[in-house]
């Protein structure tokens, strides 16, 4: 019986979600094997693959030619993160016709509770297969559903057991976790990665379970054996989580106050030896974060410069930062000062990744003045580039030094998070 005060929280996971997306968009794949990643790529990795292509052995992650080799008839879309970005926002306004309590786990994953939704809707099983239906029939999506009085239990329940019964629908709460949950190896418990795993293994724990049935005070005991004196609260968690223990809100708003804008980017190392080519890079992310601060509205007073860079046999890294004289979000100031901490530190070595950040952020309704430039002109004159580029796109103006094979800028307007829109 459901107790006093007891929260009915969902978890819905859409099944294969970008390869999902691309069968419904494309029915004469209809009874294809179908992935998502790069086909010219051959060393690119696979995003997504359906369930029949799972079935022959592609996996997420596993290398295109890789996948081809196990699936010659593997039809291997190019990824649109836009598209997958929008159809996921319309998902969101599904889940908010039942509730407003809504809170985005991943691109495919959301929490919803539905506690006070039980009486208008029907059960939290009820409410599910509603769901389902509609998102199946607007988006040719199916989704899995777990059911919990936790977020904990919830989101274990998708990965668990929803994802492995037919209707794709799965209660877990106080009344099933010792004959359900407590027999799973640890490794499925949420949190437990492949290390953690390992350690517990080594200490006789090897199901969920025998974490559950500890007393608390044992088990921290045994995780200061594993991870030290400072393990106290690590293991309070563990131990809460095996015994479906989770307090937290499905809140509908989740993000606090912004501290920092950044951007970064991945670098094939052997292209980036030159300093030219490395700086070219700098520029334009140091005009990407800028450009992001005005969006916002904000302006930063510390530089952030964090680098990687390898010979193939040395590897070096470092992350260095200074504050400037005023707050800015103005790229030549940002970019000046970021090149100073460049030619600082850089020890010459080929640059495999580059990350810039601006913290220490105020508003950007008043421009601080400058005897020796007019940075209300260039404030200006900035924020018109960046109306033409939301109008025109990103890669209507561009500095011509973008142009150069070692820009970047040109590619990534195309993209979104490095993956084609």
């Amino acid at each position: 019986m459901k107790e006093h005060n007891e929260r009915t929280i969902l978890l819905v996971d859409g099944q294969s979600f970008y390869a999902s997306i691309e069968k419904a968009a494309h029915p004469e794949y209809r009874d294809m094997p179908v992935a998502v990643g790069d086909p010219t790529r051959k060393s690119g990795i696979i995003l997504a693959a359906c369930p029949m292509a799972k079935d022959r052995g592609v996996t997420t992650a596993s290398r295109v030619e890789e996948a081809l080799t196990l699936c010659p008839d593997l039809v291997i879309i190019k990824p649109r993160m836009q598209r997958y970005i929008t159809i996921s926002l319309f998902i969101t306004q599904i889940f908010e016709s039942f509730t407003d309590l809504v809170e985005p786990y991943s691109i495919d994953e959301q929490f919803l509770d539905v506690t006070g939704s039980v009486g208008l809707y029907g059960s939290a099983e009820e409410i599910a297969r509603q769901i389902q239906h509609k998102i199946k029939l607007s988006t040719g999506v199916w989704s899995r559903v777990g059911i919990g009085p936790t977020k904990i239990l919830a989101k274990t329940a998708t990965d668990n057991f929803a994802k492995k019964h037919p209707e794709g629908i799965y209660r877990l709460d106080q009344t099933n976790i010792e004959q359900e949950l407590w027999p799973l190896p640890i490794n499925k418990m949420f949190m437990v990665a492949s290390r953690m795993t390992k350690r517990f293994v080594m200490q006789g724990i090897n199901t969920i379970g025998d974490i559950a049935q500890m007393e608390l005070t044992a088990f921290k005991q045994l995780m200061r054996k594993i991870m030290g004196k400072q393990s106290d609260i690590q293991a309070e968690y563990y131990w809460q989580t095996a015994r479906g223990i989770d307090p937290s809100p499905v809140v509908s708003a989740i993000r606090g106050a912004l501290k920092s804008v950044s951007h970064g980017k991945a670098l094939r190392a052997s292209l980036y030896s030159r300093k030219a080519d490395i700086e070219v890079v700098i520029h334009e992310l140091c005009a990407e974060v800028c450009r992001r601060a005005r969006r916002i509205g904000v302006q930063g007073r510390v530089v952030s410069l964090g680098i990687g860079e390898t010979d193939g046999q040395r590897v070096n890294s470092f992350g260095r930062q200074t504050t400037l004289d005023y707050p800015t979000n103005l790229t030549q100031e940002l970019q000046a000062a970021i090149l100073k901490l460049f030619n600082e530190y850089w020890q010459g070595m080929p640059v495999s990744y580059i990350t810039i950040v601006l913290t220490q952020l105020a508003g950007d309704e008043v421009q601080y003045l400058d005897l020796f430039m007019d940075r209300a002109k260039i404030y200006d004159l900035e924020c018109a580039t960046d109306r033409i580029r939301e109008r025109y796109g990103e890669a209507a103006i561009l500095r011509a030094s973008s142009l150069l094979d070692a820009g970047v800028a040109h590619e990534r307007a195309g993209q979104i998070g490095g993956h084609y829109k």
